[in-house]
């Protein structure tokens, strides 16, 4: 799949922070936390943060003005001072962003674009408009995490968008976390409870596959279907489907009826294969495995890979996955692998 790939982040360079969907990082009780994450940027990144005009204004006012919160996508993407563009956090509302997109603003402009969950709207923009996007942490809701950053996000944001490099092995994380705390300055030195991770769980598969990348929060890609965000079934030939699901813990029958819809779609006998992130605090593993297995009974090669328990998404750490970047699924050595660079260099 030919893709514009964003160039590589250098030191010094410009981060403009957006909200696209909730306004949380404008609000009063909530801006230390966004502090937080622009200093671990500064600091940590050797990054230069921006607002962007209506980034700060607060849910109520960004809640209203869809337009206002397109046009600051618009600018990040037109400024050539921008290098990078991050989202502060998701929510359920980027969806009504689309009317004011111009498609042409994010080709001809090109630069990387990072968040999850509802941000999942802008990944398939970039991806319509054929610029490579990172599906990874946002500002608010990993950045800021108290106390630091976890080294496994760190390295994964640091080789996805700092290097040139093929960027390789994705391994699950050693130690994961679910944990609930509420975001108040009272908790922000308060470690959330960390628990072993056991792996990647192969559900079936055999041999290699290899495939583009494409995905996201499955809450969140049903707003998309049937709009003109949705790629053509072609586009999806060949492909590594992503998903996971938010911390609203859609049941099970919720999710079986999304993942079924794939099927009838056509999208899951096209696919080379599919990998799964943890559900939120691990809540309905099990039955979504049990789901998983039936409807891939039904519509998949029972040869494609399907791996469960990726560390993407809604649980902590966080690997970062760049739409339409090659990766390789084995399933004899039980290994991830993106086998190009998620960015290119400078010349």
């Amino acid at each position: 799949m030919r893709q514009i790939h964003p160039k590589v982040l250098c030191p010094k360079d410009i981060v403009a922070t957006v909200s696209l969907s909730w306004g949380g990082a404008g609000e009063l009780s909530l801006l230390w936390r966004y502090e937080l994450g622009k200093r671990r940027l500064i600091e940590q990144f050797d990054l230069t943060v921006i607002e962007m005009d209506n980034t700060l204004k607060g849910a109520a006012f960004l809640r209203e003005h869809p337009e206002k919160r397109a046009e600051d996508l618009m600018q990040a993407f037109l400024d050539p001072r921008v290098k990078a563009i991050f989202s502060c956090i998701g929510g359920d509302d980027s969806i009504r962003l689309l009317p004011y997109i111009d498609f042409a603003v994010i080709r001809n402009h090109p630069k990387i674009f990072m968040g999850y969950s509802d941000s999942t709207i802008t990944h398939l923009m970039c991806y319509k408009a054929g610029v490579r996007s990172f599906y990874g942490p946002s500002i608010l809701a990993e950045f800021a995490e108290n106390n630091r950053i976890y080294d496994y996000t760190v390295e994964a944001v640091r080789k996805s968008l700092f290097s040139d490099q093929i960027i390789g092995p994705i391994y699950p994380a050693d130690f994961w976390t679910g944990d609930y705390l509420d975001w108040s300055l009272e908790n922000r030195f308060i470690d959330k409870k960390m628990q072993k991770n056991h792996g990647y769980d192969f559900l079936q598969g055999e041999g290699v596959a290899t495939g583009h990348l494409f995905g996201g929060c499955m809450d969140v890609l049903e707003m998309a279907k049937d709009t003109t965000l949705w790629p053509s079934l072609e586009k999806l030939d060949q492909a590594i489907l992503f998903l996971e699901t938010s911390e609203e813990m859609p049941e099970p029958s919720m999710f079986a009826s999304w993942l079924e819809d794939y099927g009838k779609r056509g999208i899951l006998g096209r696919v080379s294969g599919m990998i799964f992130g943890k559900p939120y605090q691990d809540h309905f593993a099990q039955a979504y495995r049990s789901v998983i297995s039936k409807i891939a009974a039904v519509y998949c090669d029972p040869k494609m890979p399907i791996v469960l328990n990726v560390s993407f998404g809604h649980n902590e750490p966080m690997c970062v996955l760049p739409y339409g970047a090659l990766m390789e699924i084995n399933s004899e050595k039980k290994t991830l692998d993106i086998m190009e660079s998620g960015v290119r260099g400078e010349n």
